[in-house]
């Protein structure tokens, strides 16, 4: 990725950093942190004291909630997303300012739309928005990232999908207090980790959020609880078959695609527990999260 830089003075209005969507070629090698949900790993995964609660919320349909994707765009008109798309809008560049704008229900690269109908499959009756911040070459300065964020934080929707990241340590302060401001503004915020080994990045490794990276199993109702941080759930993220652009199908693997599977799950919890807080519904779905 191209390292673009900006510059703005608040902290919430971040500069510079370059960010990566979280997928990956195959499932020859499955992405960074995933390790602790391969299968030769997962008795590591068992709790002394696991938290235990009935997952009343696993037959709900995600019916009220709203979801925002924050990525490349979202076809609207794709059969994957089942006419579910409510909103599109972007964020572009204006006179240096990141500015909000209504959009088309496109998709510049299909990423988008490969998150959006993996939610949809879990969550059919969940509304979704689309914030298009990356272009056609999948990068996106980081005040375009911040900004679309701030926008979703803004409109108070409940649960947001972030299958993108920076390794950028500028980043860093400015993607905290974002986090922080959706977790105190009851957004929940779903976040792919890096597909890089070692690499840190934001927002996915901060506490508020909820950090997500693949395992290997087909099931996408299997999903792993870490009691190891940074990376605390591992979905399905390898070999999924997923919606692409122009009304495509591709079978894409990496942590992008486990992040969409937690979203949707989410969003089934919210509508069951429409005042649940973002610590909550984390400990919800780690309550019901598959026993390794």
């Amino acid at each position: 990725m191209t390292d673009e830089s900006g510059s703005r003075g608040a902290a919430r209005s971040i500069s510079g950093g370059a960010l990566e969507p979280t997928a990956v070629a195959t499932a020859e090698l499955l992405p960074a942190w995933s390790e602790p949900f391969q299968h030769d790993h997962l008795r590591k995964l068992a709790r002394s004291s696991a938290i235990e609660a009935a997952p009343d919320w696993l037959g709900s349909r995600g019916a009220g909630v709203t979801v925002a994707i924050v990525d490349s765009g979202v076809e609207g008109d794709h059969p994957a997303i089942g006419g579910r798309l409510v909103t599109s809008v972007r964020v572009e560049m204006q006179d240096d300012e990141p500015i909000v704008v209504d959009d088309d229900p496109i998709d510049s690269v299909g990423h988008g739309t490969a998150c959006a109908g993996i939610i949809h499959e879990l969550a059919p009756d969940a509304e979704l928005v689309s914030v298009r911040v990356l272009g056609k070459r999948n990068t996106a300065k980081g005040i375009v990232f911040a900004r679309g964020l701030d926008w979703v934080i803004e409109q108070r929707i409940g649960v947001a999908n972030l299958s993108l990241s920076s390794g950028s340590e500028e980043l860093f302060a400015g993607f905290h207090e974002l986090a922080d401001l959706a977790y105190f503004g009851n957004t929940v915020l779903v976040c792919a980790a890096s597909n890089n080994p070692g690499r840190s990045s934001y927002p996915s490794l901060f506490s508020s959020v909820i950090s997500v990276a693949a395992h290997d199993s087909p099931d996408p109702m299997t999903w792993y609880y870490n009691p190891r941080p940074p990376v605390e759930f591992g979905a399905r993220g390898a070999d999924v078959p997923v919606a692409w652009r122009d009304g495509g199908l591709i079978t894409a693997t990496g942590n992008s695609f486990a992040a969409p599977h937690i979203a949707g799950l989410v969003a089934r919890i919210r509508e069951a527990h429409p005042a649940a807080t973002p610590f909550e519904v984390k400990t919800l779905l780690a309550a019901a999260a598959t026993r390794p």
